[in-house]
């Protein structure tokens, strides 16, 4: 039986010409020894298990998911974007969905990630998580956007590394696999995927960790890691709808992601990830809980501001499509509504005098009104520490 130590895999020396590196060989999954669930990790097993389904729960409360569902992945898209470098907001995406000239030119990258998680979800209806879904997700990622000359859905064929930027191989923090390892790494990733006899949360931190570990693409490996934990769980029906916004505590706690993740590598310490892991699912529920809490008071107490201020024709479709499309234009609004100019123009007056929507431009034309106490739902929020799980 392997020690705990190189549990995870070992590294091996590579040679390139004159040049000599240590990649690590990823050990196959399920790790052996197994995981050692010992009373911290079953607690905390538990703990994320019923945030989770809380979670799970507070989504049949909104009365049309659908709509709400929208911001909950636009606000993961923001987050995991922004852990690996992208400046772009959760403003900057909705600015560019309603079309403002001055959004950032890195808010694609956003957006794409919007669309590989619909992509992905659509997808399950046809395919489970597999390489094949794996690659199409990374092709939706690199759609037109920087690093869409690094071969968008197909493996890599050669070396990566990791490291602060510019380093050389030579001085690289971690090697992955070479191409032909990585490639039976990620086909025991993908059987692991398949078949595997261990609670859905411990299965979801596992094939995270080796993904991450196995670097597949010569870009956005992290992207397509953490949309792999969402499409995991909605696969198996842990989650009915992608409202876990795993990103949000992994970016609040970058630094110690990646050293959870190292520790796996040099020490095979699995166990340390997954309550690392498992701290996070648990903090994110909760938060998540809360705003989809927020949102049906919000809409309520909106909806009766609309029908005193007897705005019920137009308004209340008006306020549904706020929460689709929270960053609106006078001319978007006219045509949802299928109505003329001049109504829609009324119409988003009132709400702006009613407080519901204010103008963000400043200028006399091309405004665009926003939806703000919904956006800053999920912009002001308190991570929920594991020790209040207990007072829940």
């Amino acid at each position: 039986m392997p020690n705990k130590s190189d549990r995870a895999g070992k590294r091996v020396t590579q040679l390139h010409g004159e040049l000599s590196y240590p990649a690590f060989i990823p050990a196959p999954l399920p790790p052996n020894p197994p995981i050692e669930m010992d009373a911290e990790l079953l607690k905390l097993l538990s703990d994320a298990d019923r945030a989770l389904g809380r979670l799970d729960g507070a989504s049949e409360l909104l009365p049309n998911p659908d709509l709400f569902v929208a911001m909950y992945v636009r606000h993961e898209a923001v987050l995991s974007s922004q852990i690996e470098g992208t400046q772009s907001t959760l403003e900057d995406i909705l600015a560019y969905e309603s079309q403002a000239a001055d959004t950032p030119e890195d808010a694609l990258e956003v957006v794409n990630y919007v669309v590989a998680m619909r992509f992905g979800l659509k997808r399950l209806a046809d395919i489970p998580v597999c390489v094949r879904m794996i690659k199409e997700l990374h092709r939706e990622l690199l759609n037109d956007v920087r690093g869409q000359e690094k071969n968008p859905g197909e493996f890599r064929k050669s070396q990566n590394w990791i490291g602060p930027a510019n380093t050389p191989l030579a001085n690289a923090t971690f090697v992955p696999p070479p191409p032909d390892e990585m490639l039976d790494a990620v086909g025991n990733l993908e059987r692991f995927i398949h078949d595997h006899e261990m609670p859905e949360l411990i299965h979801a931190g596992i094939a995270h960790a080796q993904f991450e570990t196995i670097h597949p693409f010569l870009d956005g490996n992290g992207r397509v890691g953490r949309l792999l934990i969402t499409l995991m769980l909605c696969e198996r029906r842990v989650l009915k709808q992608p409202l876990l916004y795993i990103s949000y505590y992994l970016k609040a706690h970058k630094q110690e992601y990646y050293d959870r993740l190292m520790a796996i590598r040099n020490e095979g310490d699995w166990e340390g990830w997954l309550k690392f892991f498992l701290r996070g699912v648990y903090q994110v529920s909760q938060a998540a809980t809360r705003v989809a809490r927020d949102i049906v008071n919000l809409r309520e107490e909106h909806r009766r501001q609309i029908q005193e201020a007897g705005l019920s024709a137009h308004g209340l479709a008006f306020l549904d499509f706020l929460y689709a499309k929270p960053d609106v234009s006078i001319t978007r609004v006219a045509e949802h509504l299928s109505c003329t100019y001049p109504t829609a123009n009324k119409l988003v007056l009132n709400f702006e005098k009613l407080g519901i929507v204010r103008e963000v431009t400043g200028q006399q034309r091309n405004r665009r009104y926003r939806y703000s106490r919904y956006v800053d739902l999920f912009q002001h929020q308190a991570l929920v520490l594991p020790s209040q799980a207990a007072n829940d």
